[in-house]
């Protein structure tokens, strides 16, 4: 059995990942899935590990997995605490020092949204969050969804990632082949260059916790045979 650390994403809540916690659950692992600071202007990226590191308490046995936004989140909790693996789930790969605002110009994601665009006729990228964001989960499922959604605090994006250098753990990056937020494209040159792998890939839409949770959740449980 593993504790899997569940990490939202931007303005999100603990909720956003109830179908994957109910598969992992089912399996006999512990789940961790902690509504996030998102919105407290007093916490920073620092802090925001600190809320999670409380809320795993002496679990052991930890698989941490950070979604989107919460992959500058995922790896403090690995520079912490003993952890078995840590996952990126379409996450926001941080390089030592950089902000998370300056995130989106250093690597190139306008450029990449904007080409992957040019060819699914502008699905990707579009402002309507049923079309970037909830592609393929339930229309009930992502209107529930989207009634949950908060802000996310400036203090949380203009914080420098504190790390000298990513954890020395296992590490895996979860790529979802029909993200139209973050194009497969973008993670499929990033991710080599700044974890030094190459990607999984699942479908699934950004909220592939939504859309595809058992494909998720098969994903995640076969790392633990790694």
């Amino acid at each position: 059995m593993a504790t899997f650390v569940l990490i939202h994403g931007a303005g999100d809540v603990g909720w956003y990942w109830h179908l994957v916690e109910a598969q992992l659950r089912a399996r006999g692992h512990d789940v961790v899935a902690p509504d996030l600071p998102s919105e407290d202007e007093a916490k920073g990226l620092d802090e925001t590990a600190d809320a999670v590191v409380r809320e795993i308490g002496d679990r052991q046995d930890l698989v941490v997995v950070g979604q989107s936004f919460g992959g500058f989140t995922a790896p403090l909790i690995a520079a912490r605490l003993p952890v078995k693996v840590l996952v990126y789930l379409a996450g926001m790969v941080p390089a030592p020092g950089e902000c998370p605002a300056d995130w989106w110009a250093n690597t190139g994601y306008s450029e990449a949204a904007e080409a992957q665009a040019a060819v699914d006729g502008g699905l990707t990228g579009n402002p309507d969050p049923f079309i970037c964001f909830y592609n393929g989960v339930p229309q009930e499922l992502a209107e529930e969804a989207l009634s949950y959604e908060r802000g996310q605090s400036e203090a949380s994006q203009a914080e420098s990632w504190p790390l000298d250098a990513h954890p020395d753990v296992p590490t895996k990056f979860i790529l979802c082949k029909d993200d139209r937020f973050f194009p497969a494209d973008l993670f499929r040159r990033i991710v080599p260059e700044r974890l030094g792998i190459v990607p999984d890939e699942i479908p699934g839409c950004h909220c592939v916790a939504l859309s595809h949770p058992q494909e998720l959740a098969d994903q995640l449980e076969s790392y633990l045979g790694e």
